[in-house]
């Protein structure tokens, strides 16, 4: 017999069950950690629900890598030809990644309000380093399907601020270019001079259009540009007031047979925004088509590439 702690004594039958209880537990322990009760070898376990980690590849490396090759090679062989079918001067650069975090978009000097700090930034270039511009389009009053085989075809990112007195005589035609990936933003119902309205009829341009955006295409934009760029701190203040979060212009536009540059230096820099307007040959020299071969050749010249501008603001 052995003496517990307690004083009290264990007797003989009583510590062999316990021992045994114990050889079992170790047993199944044992059991428990793969170890085979026949042989002794160690046999796989299955891991806790929840505790599977990380699924087996579905390819090796190597394999992943000729996959994503052989995707890429694709892609740039489809905009090779999209290029001879438009009659592009030469390939449109592809763009970078875009960034985890989109920059931090100021205003520009000289285009700020009293007060307007809280209001949102008033921009002609975003903040980068790569060698990207972004380019918009304004208003909607030509709807050339053509443009948007062409932008499709050639995998050209560009954004569209529109104005719904134009808009409304085809829905269509932009829920259409939403669906190839286009954002759609606000230029206002009826395109007029914001610093000459009221506060009350900036309100119905712009938050109106807001309504009218969210009603026909889903989404209440967060871009916004007033028209022929003029605007006061009504504006913005109004702007915010709807859900506008910026407001960007831009710093040179793109014509069927020229650029017009904002810049003294007449030349295109990291992060400029490009605008061009929707117009066709009654409006100038040329289609839509004509205008893009003009300005991605002037783009690609310069050793730029088109980027999304919803993935920078």
């Amino acid at each position: 017999m052995k003496r517990r702690r307690s004083g009290r004594l264990v007797r003989g039958p009583v510590r062999a069950a316990l021992i045994a209880l114990l050889a079992t537990a170790v047993a199944s322990g044992c059991a428990a950690d793969g170890a085979d009760s026949a042989t002794g070898a160690k046999r796989p376990v299955s891991p806790a629900t929840g505790q599977e980690g990380p699924p087996a590849l579905k390819a090796a490396p190597a394999d992943a890598l000729s996959v994503y090759a052989e995707k890429m090679r694709r892609k740039q062989a489809a905009r090779v030809a999209a290029a001879k079918k438009w009659g592009l001067a030469k390939i449109p650069l592809t763009a970078p990644e875009p960034p985890a975090v989109k920059p931090r978009i100021t205003t520009r000097k000289g285009f700020e309000v009293t007060g307007g700090d809280a209001l949102p930034p008033v921009f002609t270039t975003v903040p980068t380093k790569e060698r990207i511009v972004f380019l918009t389009m304004d208003d909607g009053a030509e709807k050339d399907p053509a443009l948007l085989r062409m932008m499709t075809e050639l995998d050209i990112p560009y954004s569209a601020f529109l104005s719904d007195y134009v808009v409304n005589e085809d829905y269509g035609y932009f829920k259409k270019m939403q669906a190839r990936g286009v954002v759609l933003s606000n230029h206002t119902l009826n395109h007029r001079y914001m610093p000459g309205l009221s506060y009350a009829e900036q309100e119905r341009e712009i938050c109106g259009q807001q309504d009218m955006m969210a009603k026909h295409f889903g989404k209440r934009p967060t871009l916004f540009r007033p028209p022929y760029g003029n605007y006061n701190r009504d504006t913005l203040r109004i702007a915010k007031s709807c859900g506008i979060k910026a407001v960007p212009l831009w710093a040179s536009e793109a014509f069927p047979d020229h650029m017009e540059w904002r810049e003294w230096d007449r030349d295109l820099h990291p992060g400029d925004i490009i605008l061009t307007h929707f117009r066709g040959r009654e409006d100038w020299k040329g289609s839509m088509p004509d205008m893009i071969r003009r300005v991605m050749k002037t783009v690609t010249d310069k050793g730029y590439a088109v980027a999304r501008l919803e993935d920078y603001v």
